[in-house]
């Protein structure tokens, strides 16, 4: 054979196995690793000093069952679905995720974080009316701890709602039933309106944290593929992304499940991407690791209600993964 051509024959193969290799959708994740490393700009922010770039967007199929939990380390995908689960019930007390072994929010619920936001009347691990409260319960004036045992016998009866203080009687909106409702609905389900949001700028002050990922909308299309898109304006992408990308599309198949469609997309829209100079070693080691399959994802049974699944009923098949790098979440 002709040595240019022989030549030109290997150079084909290897553009064909690079162009096999990084269809991979997790290279998405470590190019933006890369490319921050390489061109981000340094910063001192509020906690830290971080590289930076801003303005990225991924995408994630979900189809037959596919759910994108990162391969490149080991990503903790029970404790991500215990916290998604906790936001769907409405919850913003960090005890009920400690119980379970959950301690991503420790650090935001500490007394000096909290008394640093200004929080002095919260007690320790109450965190405010924080993402699951804003998606079941949004702009619903927020009562304290120490404010519902106050008025716990108020007029010889528990406390409630209705009668807690005068001016509180309003319940909120339920974003995450109202999309639900939709999506049950044939005649609604497509609609360009089904958004959900955790931004509520009447309410920043009163969270521990203002949320990072705040906004989401579902579309269904084809007659009953349902996607997510999500908009998030910081992103910790050592600690925060690997559980934004697993938990919001835990969530786009569970609302599935629950509404009789099928999972068919996650697109990940993001803001400020950065790294934490701490950070910076592991993720040099984490871009050197090659991906494996995704896993897949079983919901055992539609529950009646949203608030009545389990982690038990999540099963994950296949999940295989490098070893896990320690990353310590910054406050």
């Amino acid at each position: 054979m002709d040595e240019s051509i022989l030549k030109s024959t290997k150079i084909s193969d290897t553009i064909f196995s690079n162009v096999q290799k990084y269809s991979h959708p997790e290279y998405q994740y470590l190019l933006l690793l890369e490319n921050i490393l390489e061109n981000g700009t340094w910063e001192i922010g509020r906690n830290g000093r971080t590289k930076s770039v801003f303005g990225q967007s991924m995408r994630f199929s979900l189809e037959n069952g596919s759910i994108p939990i990162l391969t490149t380390k080991k990503t903790a995908w029970k404790t991500c679905l215990k916290e998604l689960l906790w936001f769907i019930r409405g919850e913003t007390d960090n005890k009920i995720l400690k119980s379970q072994g959950v301690h991503i929010w420790d650090a935001n619920g500490s007394r000096e974080f909290l008394d640093s936001r200004g929080l002095t009347r919260y007690e320790v691990d109450e965190l405010g009316p924080i993402y699951g409260y804003q998606w079941r319960n949004f702009n619903k004036p927020y009562v304290t701890n120490k404010q519902r045992e106050l008025s716990s016998f108020k007029n010889g009866s528990a406390w409630s709602d209705e009668s807690l203080i005068e001016g509180l009687e309003d319940k909120g909106v339920d974003q995450l039933q109202q999309i639900i409702d939709a999506l049950k609905d044939p005649e609604q389900r497509t609609s360009r309106r089904l958004i959900m949001t955790a931004w509520n700028p009447c309410q920043l002050n009163q969270m521990a944290l203002p949320p990072c990922h705040i906004l989401c909308q579902f579309n269904v299309h084809d007659g009953n593929k349902l996607s997510c898109s999500m908009y998030q304006r910081s992103n910790d992408e050592a600690c925060g992304t690997p559980f934004n990308i697993t938990s919001y599309s835990f969530l786009t198949h569970l609302l599935a499940k629950h509404c009789g469609l099928e999972a068919y997309e996650f697109v990940y829209f993001k803001g400020n991407c950065h790294i934490y100079e701490d950070h910076i070693d592991g993720i040099k080691q984490q871009i050197t690791r090659e991906p494996f399959p995704f896993p897949t994802l079983t919901i055992k049974e539609k529950r009646e209600n949203i608030n009545d699944y389990q982690v038990e009923d999540f099963e994950i098949h296949n999940y295989q993964h490098h070893p896990q790098i320690k990353f310590l979440m910054v406050p």
